[in-house]
């Protein structure tokens, strides 16, 4: 029987048609995994050529430099506040709790480095499930911690007297970011509601945004909503009423200080802890702005997926927003050895190589206490 064949518009050489189809599949996305696992691959990524060993190997290095940096942070964070006496308050339960989820991401990174090696997902369906896991867990998780961060920097900071959040309801609410990161790690993991998929390299899994059907469409908006519209919501509202208490506070500082025809009112040792309170909201702040650099291009990668244009998400834009997420984890805990007072004056007691000077703001606040009363005595007499 003849063979068909083709010259693909390349000249005046034709090839059979079953040698160009073999050597096309070898070439493009997913042309390594095992027929018996082919239908993890979703159809939209073997539209794009296999990326090269190179890619791969540049990106196992950079999750390897991420991984050292993260677990080195995160575990010095969680060192810290977890054994320091001056750190160990409720609201400062919410930072472990916070680098607890970070370094549970970087629990992924051995995984894709293996991958990134392998160039597929190794374990297949189980290890896409197991990495995916991880990143849904610390995802979602991290996202309603930095909300429940939010909030208890607006009641310290607006109530300072009642409003402090005691050690119980801080463990209550930490075991409420877990079990707020449950409900969309178990359905899919389990299949009940989507599905974990590898994406971009084939080398990392998330959830099932590309299945071109109702059900998957509901899944991907209410993921949508609950992991990241819900927690971003809480926070934009906690610290603009964090802020409109710090500047009602400002303003009735300012009126008395023209009363009494002074400078400020901001010398007693109360004003300087509010300040140092006020510092760390601002260290908060930041890390909620960090979040949403983060996982802002991830949830525009998945509602794309889902509803916009598919062409737009190509393997390498795809990658981007993952990598981003990694950076932030490992950025969380630094941005507290830069802005957290109290936990630089430890990090100074306990590792003094790394040239962190800070002075302790309790003996800060005693120190100008005492030099003002000395000074009201001095204008007595």
């Amino acid at each position: 029987m003849a063979e068909n064949y083709t010259n693909f518009g390349i000249g005046p050489v034709a090839y059979p048609l079953k040698m160009v189809s073999q050597e096309v599949v070898e070439h493009m996305l997913g042309w390594n995994i095992p027929e018996e696992h082919q239908d993890l691959v979703h159809e939209h990524w073997r539209n794009f050529p296999a990326v090269s060993k190179y890619w791969h190997y540049c990106l196992a290095l950079i999750y390897t430099m991420l991984m050292v940096t993260s677990l080195t942070g995160n575990g010095i964070v969680i060192w810290i506040f977890g054994t320091s006496k001056s750190l160990r308050s409720a609201s400062n339960m919410f930072v472990i709790n916070l680098a607890v989820f970070d370094v549970m991401m970087m629990l992924e990174m051995p995984l894709l480095i293996m991958n990134s090696f392998h160039q597929r997902m190794l374990g297949y369906q189980l290890g896409c499930d197991i990495y995916a896991i991880l990143g849904s867990l610390s995802g979602i998780g991290g996202a309603i911690t930095n909300a429940v961060i939010a909030f208890d920097r607006y009641k310290t900071i607006s109530c300072p007297l009642d409003g402090r959040i005691n050690k119980i309801q801080a463990a209550l609410l930490i075991a409420f970011t877990w079990f707020w990161a449950l409900p969309f790690t178990i359905l899919p993991a389990a299949k009940i509601w989507g599905k974990f998929v590898p994406e971009g390299f084939l080398t990392t899994c998330s959830f099932d945004y590309f299945t071109d059907d109702q059900d998957t469409k509901v899944f991907v908006a209410c993921i949508f909503v609950w992991s990241y519209c819900i927690p971003m919501a809480l926070i934009c509202y906690f610290y603009s009423q964090l802020f409109g208490a710090v500047r009602l506070h400002e303003r009735m500082l300012q009126e008395q200080a023209k009363k009494m025809n002074v400078k400020s009112l901001a010398s007693n040792k109360e004003d300087a802890s509010r300040s140092v309170e006020i510092r760390i909201a601002k260290v908060a702040f930041t890390i909620f702005f960090l979040f949403v650099c983060g996982w802002t291009p991830y949830a525009f990668v998945a509602m794309t997926g889902a509803f916009g244009d598919r062409s737009m998400l190509t393997p390498v834009a795809t990658m981007i927003p993952a990598v981003c997420c990694k950076i932030v984890s490992c950025i969380d805990p630094w941005v507290y050895a830069i802005n957290h007072p109290r936990y630089r004056a430890e990090l100074q007691k306990r590792i003094p190589w790394l040239g962190v000077r800070e002075a302790d703001p309790d003996t800060a606040s005693t120190t100008t206490s005492v030099a003002t009363n000395q000074t009201s005595s001095q204008a007595d007499a």
